[in-house]
This record gives C-alpha cells, sequence and structure tokens, in this order.
C-alpha cells in the first residue's frame, strides 16, 4: 500500500490500521512490520531521539515494504514537514496544533512542497495557483502525501471547525496523554468529559469526511473508539508489543514451570 492507497481508503469510508514506532531504530524491524496485518506506521520524531539520519535510513528500507510510513513531526512546523517528506515519508503527523495558521502550514508544505513562500500561502489561503503546469506537477509529486493534524487540547477543540476548513486535511489525530491533562483529568479515559470531547472531535471531522486516529494503548480502549467512529486506527506502540509479549509469555512459563 502507499499514501495514496491508504487516502483512497479512508475517502471511501473504510478503516485502516496501524501502530506507533517509539523505540524501534534499526531498519531491520522493517521486515517484521511488513508481515503483522499493518496499514500503515507512524514512525516518532516528537518524543524519540532519532537523528535525521536515522529516519532516512528507516523510512528507505520502510519503503520497500507495504506498509505506509508517517512520520509525527516535533512540532507543527513547515521546515520539519520537509525534512521527513523528502526522507521518504509519505505522510506527517503534526502534533498539538491550535490555530488556522498552524494547520495551514503543516498542509501546504506537505501537500504542495517544493512550493514555498508567498505562493504556496495564497494557494492554501484561496486555491490560487501559479498556473495550471505547476498545479499538475504538485499534484503528480505529493500524490502519496498524507497530512494528519494533532487535535491534543482544549483550546484545538474550540477551535477545530475553523482548522477543519483548511483543504487538504487527510486525518485529525487525537493524543488521549495530552488531551486528558487539557481537560484536567490526567489520563482518566473513562470520564465522561473525555469520553464526549474525543466523541466530538470524531464527529465534527467526519462531518467534513475527514478519518480521525484515537491512540489508545489496550485493545479494549482501541475497539471502544472504532465503535464510536474512528476510521484511522491506531492501536499501542512497539515499545508495548514487546513489554507486552514478552510478560504473556514469560509468565505462562513461569505459571508451568511452579505447577510441574
Amino acid at each position: 500500500m502507499n499514501g495514496a492507497e491508504l487516502k483512497a481508503i479512508l475517502k471511501s469510508g473504510g478503516r485502516v490500521f496501524g501502530t506507533m514506532i517509539s523505540i524501534a531504530r534499526n531498519p531491520k524491524w522493517i521486515p517484521i512490520l511488513d508481515s503483522v496485518g499493518l496499514d500503515y506506521v507512524v514512525i516518532d520524531t516528537e518524543h524519540n531521539y532519532r537523528s535525521r539520519g536515522e529516519l532516512g535510513d528507516f523510512l528507505l528500507m520502510m519503503n520497500t515494504s507495504g506498509v505506509v510510513p508517517i512520520v509525527r513531526i516535533p512540532i507543527p512546523d513547515s521546515h520539519y514537514v520537509t525534512m521527513a517528506m523528502d526522507a521518504g515519508a509519505h505522510g506527517v503527523l503534526a502534533p498539538y496544533c491550535e490555530t488556522v495558521e498552524q494547520v495551514r502550514e503543516v498542509v501546504a508544505a506537505a501537500k504542495w512542497r517544493p512550493l514555498k513562500g508567498e505562493s504556496v500561502d495564497r494557494l492554501v489561503a484561496t486555491g490560487e495557483h501559479v498556473s495550471d503546469a505547476t498545479k499538475a506537477y504538485l499534484e503528480n509529486r505529493n500524490k502519496n502525501s498524507i497530512a494528519i493534524i494533532g487535535i491534543e487540547s482544549q483550546a484545538a477543540v474550540d477551535n477545530l471547525d475553523a482548522m477543519l476548513e483548511v483543504p487538504g486535511i487527510d486525518g485529525i489525530f487525537v493524543g488521549p496523554n495530552d488531551m486528558s491533562i487539557s481537560l484536567g483529568i490526567p489520563d482518566q479515559y473513562d470520564q465522561k468529559v473525555y469520553q464526549d470531547t474525543v466523541k466530538g472531535v470524531i464527529d465534527r471531522a467526519e462531518s467534513k469526511g475527514i478519518a480521525t486516529l484515537v491512540h489508545q494503548q489496550t485493545p479494549d480502549l482501541s475497539t471502544y473508539w472504532i465503535s464510536q467512529g474512528a476510521r484511522f486506527i491506531l492501536h499501542g506502540t512497539d515499545r508495548r508489543a514487546l513489554t507486552e509479549g514478552f510478560k504473556a509469555d514469560f509468565g505462562a512459563l513461569r505459571d508451568f514451570a511452579e505447577n510441574n
């Protein structure tokens, strides 16, 4: 699958499934990721200390697989967007967006690179292209590009309708930890205010034909949000999968050894 195919599934009302890569840095991980049922991965560079070179090597190998690589950039900034896309990402997840200006900057860089400056600002704000030839060239060059906007605070929720008017958004990301902190209930995902807020984000995004990712760590929470309309499904991390896999296996081995 490539970015264009992933977007087509979402636009048709379908679901895609992925996980967050938080600790893996060696490209030898990629063949494993290619065989476990993933449509895409989000490679974290917001909270992970990968270098630019390491990210480039990871993306180079990732593009030999059938899994779509998306990079969570450190901040919603065009420099980080183009750096990830130029390295081979099919998309970016821009965290903690709260303003229309931030969303425009991210979408402009993700969807219309290498156009810059006043020309791309005008394009995103008004839809005016430099020329038909430039439009066709940029659309073809960026056909796989995916732009995901992070909604992770009450301020972002308050501005969501205006941000959703920016053309070119392919997904809305909800970061549960940041969102729950902003709501004053850290990590309390069963609280009504959290559930109502996230459900509101999903419904408002879906009204514009945009799918939502709610990044949860347990199957129960992830299936709950699927039932609430999340279609861009982002479940767990490589760290959690490694931890839970070892815990399950060695727990079973210890139980057997103690009873035999």
